[in-house]
């Protein structure tokens, strides 16, 4: 073993949460190293930007809150800390102009993450932090594989920021859970968050792969959701299905209202109108304008399609899309699980590891897509490193 190196304040990943915690460390004045497992820093980060990075999210922080559900409580006083506000304010300082789409959710005037992050490292190195790139976390106190060999670190404080157990390809392989639970360190078991879910499509399904849902309402234990959804080899994806998937993963059914502008009665008086020796395809397509992928659902799930207009009516209303089950954890875009809240202080410190802070998806909360993913990512990472720069 290399002989043991004493730094300052360590910082083990550097995705959003990781960067943030050493950008604070650094700011308070300390000494700081970022270790990081994969030959470059935030590729999941980057992985996300690719189609448009999805920041934060307009909304009032009031309004988001309830998206992280019973986490919210616990995230509130960290959001508000360092939330939606200051999140815009700290892009922008990095020279990145936002907008706010007409969902609500803001973006990068360049879309991509590439620029904010080449802004972001260099803002670190100018602060003085060290980024060592190839440093897995072996476990123990802080030993580490590196591309020169075995190493150790004694650090005086440290933040873990080595985010959830999806996407392992970029670097989010929950590894690091094992080095916890042999310290005794309380987890929650990891479950996909935001997730496809399997369907046992029959072989006509299979013109339709790719091909989105628009126009429809999705309904799931209790809640309804106008949103849009694709089909796909597997199943179904997409911002509808992900928006439900913690239900959905938790058993809920799945239904779709194919005319949430339509009452099952003006539904049901359309098709009587048809005539009767019309085959259903022709009925539906005729009296509803249903056609393509949506029609393809209908036969599809529907099917023996019943004969009553009414009864028809009702199923167009609450079409069941059979789910099998989730899509593989490392296949989702975010993960629930983690560190549980009891193992954690106030600051985020572990409680049975004094001077260890962790944040981001490390811990056990989960949200949605549409911006509130990434803000309690750089939450958490403001608020351990401020806590951290303090100890």
């Amino acid at each position: 073993m290399h002989q043991n190196e004493q730094i300052d304040a360590l910082v083990i990943g550097a995705g959003p949460a990781g960067l943030m915690a050493a950008e604070v460390l650094a700011n308070a004045g300390r000494q700081v190293v970022v270790c990081e497992a994969r030959p470059a820093p935030a590729r999941k980060f980057l992985m996300a930007g690719k189609s448009g990075l999805n920041l934060l999210n307009a909304a009032p922080l009031d309004a988001q809150l309830p998206h992280y559900a019973e986490a919210a409580d616990w995230l509130a006083p960290m959001m508000d800390r360092f939330g939606p506000d200051q999140i815009r304010d700290w892009a922008e300082g990095l020279g990145q102009e936002l907008f706010t789409g007409s969902s609500g959710r803001v973006f990068p005037r360049a879309m991509k993450a590439s620029p904010l992050l080449r802004a972001w490292l260099a803002r670190l190195g100018a602060l003085g932090v060290a980024l060592r790139r190839g440093w897995r976390w072996q476990g123990g106190a802080f030993d580490f594989a590196t591309p020169d060999g075995p190493r150790q670190i004694t650090p005086r404080v440290t933040v873990l920021a080595l985010g959830g157990a999806s996407w392992a390809r970029l670097g989010s392989d929950g590894a690091w859970a094992a080095h916890l639970a042999a310290r005794g360190i309380a987890l929650a078991p990891f479950q996909p968050a935001n997730m496809g879910f399997d369907v046992d499509w029959s072989a006509h399904m299979g013109a339709y792969f790719g091909q989105p849902v628009k126009g429809g309402c999705l309904q799931a234990g209790g809640q309804s959701l106008r949103a849009e959804f694709v089909i796909t080899r597997h199943g179904v994806e997409g911002g509808g299905i992900y928006a439900l998937s913690r239900l959905l993963r938790d058993g809920a059914a799945l239904t779709l209202d194919l005319f949430p502008d339509l009452d099952a009665a003006e539904i049901a008086a359309r098709l009587k109108r048809q005539p009767r020796k019309l085959s259903a395809s022709n009925r539906l397509r005729r009296a509803l304008r249903l056609q393509g992928t949506r029609l393809a659902l209908v036969m599809e799930c529907a099917r023996p399609l019943p004969t009553d207009a009414q009864a028809l009516a009702r199923s167009l209303k609450a079409l069941p899309l059979p789910l099998r089950g989730p899509r593989p954890m490392d296949e989702a875009i975010s993960t629930a699980g983690g560190i549980a809240r009891t193992a954690l202080d106030d600051a985020l410190m572990l409680r049975d590891w004094p001077g260890v802070f962790a944040a981001g998806e490390m811990l056990d909360w989960e949200a949605p897509t549409g911006g509130y993913l990434l803000t309690a990512c750089l939450a958490t990472g403001h608020w351990a490193g401020s806590h951290a720069a303090r100890y």
